[in-house]
């Protein structure tokens, strides 16, 4: 089995193969599946994040959910936890990580929050999410308030059939991937 790094180095190599085309094309695909859940039409707060240059771009979800009327919030890193914000295209700067944030004051209440989209480095169908290593999403999902239904997006090649897991990694409900 491989190890939590050697997989992390494996989709780093995997994704930079991919070309800007071909990564809108499979956010778009992504986007649309998510759009036609039941949750979706169903929820009014959804958390998404913005997507690094390696990660699914949604940049058109984030624009086009919020004119749906949906309430879009977006996680900003504080020392060593997460905390979403609503989400406000001019209300964003470069934060920890080079990730862009939000800026403004408006936390959102994690019970708030029914829909939650999750990156990782890989996912298996069943769920498992490696991350990046920082367990900003895990510490996050693991409040006693959280109660949203937990989405995981990936590129197909960031898809394994296992990986390896621990006790305290929470496990999405959903993998959507193209």
């Amino acid at each position: 089995m491989d190890t939590k790094l050697d997989i992390r180095r494996e989709v780093r190599t995997r994704i930079k193969l991919m070309d800007s085309e071909a990564m809108q094309s499979a956010a778009e695909r992504i986007f649309s599946h998510i759009e036609q859940l039941e949750i979706f039409s169903r929820c009014e707060c959804i958390a998404l994040f913005a997507a690094m240059k390696d990660e699914v771009p949604t940049t058109m979800a984030l624009a086009r959910w919020r004119q749906l009327g949906k309430r879009i919030v977006v996680p900003r890193v504080e020392g060593d936890i997460m905390r979403f914000y609503d989400y406000d295209p001019i209300q964003m700067a470069t934060g920890a990580f080079g990730i862009e944030e939000p800026i403004g004051d408006d936390e959102c209440n994690p019970a708030d929050i029914d829909l939650i989209i999750i990156p990782a480095r890989a996912f298996t169908t069943s769920g498992i999410r490696l991350g990046r290593g920082g367990g900003f999403y895990d510490k996050y999902m693991s409040l006693p308030t959280f109660r949203a239904i937990k989405i995981g997006i990936a590129f197909e090649c960031q898809i394994f059939n296992t990986l390896p897991h621990d006790s305290h990694d929470i496990l999405v409900d959903k993998v959507i991937f193209a």
